[in-house]
């Protein structure tokens, strides 16, 4: 693909080309907000994930260092990933029935699942999620689970889950702030988790305001790059959005000469435009930002 062909493909992966096409239907994941860096591998390519994203089968999304990510179903659930995460999704699907189906694993990092009771959702959801070789199966909860190399931790906080270990019988956990632990391959005795202890897992999961949070609506950017010439522009995006940062590119006219901007936009405050652009000068991506509304 050449770099003109790349800003093409650029403009439709962010939504800028334009629609012309008929309405698309709700999607089943969306992306509410992200804590910079982070990205979706799909068919091969790897593409920064931006808020208001929609996430598809076999969708394979991963958090960088310092990073967190808060996404959307179709049923108003909320799943929530800590950094240095990684999340599969698959057969998501609204069925005619008004059950949302979606199988969901966990391969690395912290999570958190929430159903929204108070969402206008009136049907049933069917979903599994799989914490590395433990799966859960989700009926209507608050659920935070963690994978490491070597352990594996469920935890209720609100509802009923039911944890299925390789080779052994389904495990239920029916009570509140009950924990279930893997660990080496050897089921724990389920155990009730102190506050502290449920404090510091939430944590992992969830935005850090001044972090870098990008939401819809989020007034704030960076401007990475400006006065650039195309293939210049192409050239700092593109490395940009393969480190996990969302660039766009925004043509500009100086006088009569046309220019091109290279833009980190959507976050919700100056400080979290401020701490990425600080981050970027530190990974010796950018030399100079500007950060605006």
């Amino acid at each position: 693909m050449n770099k003109r062909m790349f800003f093409g493909a650029t403009l439709l992966s962010l939504g800028l080309a334009g629609n012309a096409g008929p309405a698309a239907a709700a999607p089943n994941v969306i992306v509410e907000a992200v804590q910079m860096p982070a990205w979706v591998e799909r068919g091969g390519t790897r593409i920064p994930l931006f808020p208001g994203m929609e996430l598809k089968d076999h969708d394979q999304v991963r958090t960088g260092t310092n990073s967190r990510l808060l996404l959307k179903t179709a049923d108003g659930s909320s799943v929530k990933l800590g950094e240095k995460a990684s999340l599969a999704l698959d057969n998501l699907r609204m069925r005619s029935d008004n059950v949302f189906e979606a199988a969901m694993k966990v391969a690395e990092g912290a999570f958190r699942f929430t159903t929204d009771v108070l969402a206008k959702y009136r049907g049933r959801r069917e979903i599994n999620i799989s914490i590395a070789t433990v799966t859960a199966g989700i009926r209507g909860t608050d659920l935070w689970g963690k994978s490491a190399p070597d352990r594996q931790v469920v935890c209720l906080i609100e509802g009923k889950v039911e944890v299925t270990p390789p080779g052994e019988g389904p495990i239920s956990l029916d009570q509140r702030l009950s924990f279930y632990v893997r660990d080496k391959g050897q089921s724990q005795p389920v155990a009730m988790v102190m506050p502290d202890q449920l404090m510091q897992w939430a944590t992992e999961t969830e935005t850090q305001a001044g972090h870098g949070v990008s939401k819809r609506g989020g007034k704030w950017k960076i401007t990475a790059a400006s006065g650039k010439s195309l293939d210049d522009a192409l050239d700092a995006s593109k490395e940009l959005r393969e480190a996990g940062y969302p660039a766009e590119i925004m043509p500009a006219k100086v006088k009569d000469k046309r220019v091109y901007n290279v833009l980190v936009p959507n976050f919700i405050s100056k400080q979290d435009a401020e701490f990425v652009a600080s981050s970027l000068k530190e990974q010796g991506r950018i030399e100079r930002t500007r950060v605006g509304m």
